[in-house]
């Protein structure tokens, strides 16, 4: 029999996809939990390949980011705007249904 990807692996993989990868996030967003965003980002920069494969300057902006969640549940925009451009996406707002 053979075995299936875990749930994570399969993640992972579609999250290679920026479409993938935007929806994703931009579902996170909407939740509006900063523990999610910061699991949702570790798993976008994982499909790319993990936070080593991040520019120095990014690496940097998303430890910062990843802080401010963890500690105050706040982000900077400006910081998760540049890690969000590093992964090629960035913020879209949309009209609510």
């Amino acid at each position: 029999m053979p075995k299936s990807k875990s749930y994570h692996e399969k993640l992972i993989q579609d999250l290679k996809n920026p479409l993938e990868a935007a929806a994703y996030i931009e579902v996170v967003l909407e939740e509006g939990d900063p523990k999610m965003l910061s699991k949702a980002l570790q798993n976008v920069i994982e499909s790319h390949g993990g936070v080593d494969q991040l520019s120095t300057q990014v690496q940097e902006l998303y430890n910062k980011l990843d802080k401010m969640l963890s500690e105050k549940g706040e982000i900077e925009f400006y910081s998760l705007n540049s890690v969000l451009d590093a992964l090629g996406l960035h913020l879209a707002v949309t009209v609510k249904a």
